[in-house]
């Protein structure tokens, strides 16, 4: 598949596949709509998920899963340095 090619399926310009090709920066926008035109959405999901590889690994992603930020009440304000 040619540059223009993965560039029309993927609606990204020439240019775009061409920088990252190269290694270059693009938008992560282009990054996943290149992985959705090569069907490789799966890979780019991977990337993604918690790497659990034991039973402490497990634990320690479901306590940070389970943590809340509570937000500050309307009109309350912390006390800043000037």
């Amino acid at each position: 598949m040619t540059q223009a090619e993965l560039a029309g399926r993927a609606g990204i310009g020439v240019n775009t596949v061409s920088n990252l090709e190269a290694g270059r920066n693009v938008g992560f926008e282009n990054i996943v709509r290149v992985a959705m035109a090569l069907g490789r959405t799966q890979e780019l999901e991977g990337l993604f998920l918690p790497k659990l590889d034991s039973i402490e690994d497990i634990r320690r992603y479901e306590i940070s899963a389970s943590r809340v930020r509570y937000r500050r009440k309307a009109g309350s304000q912390r006390n800043l340095p000037s």
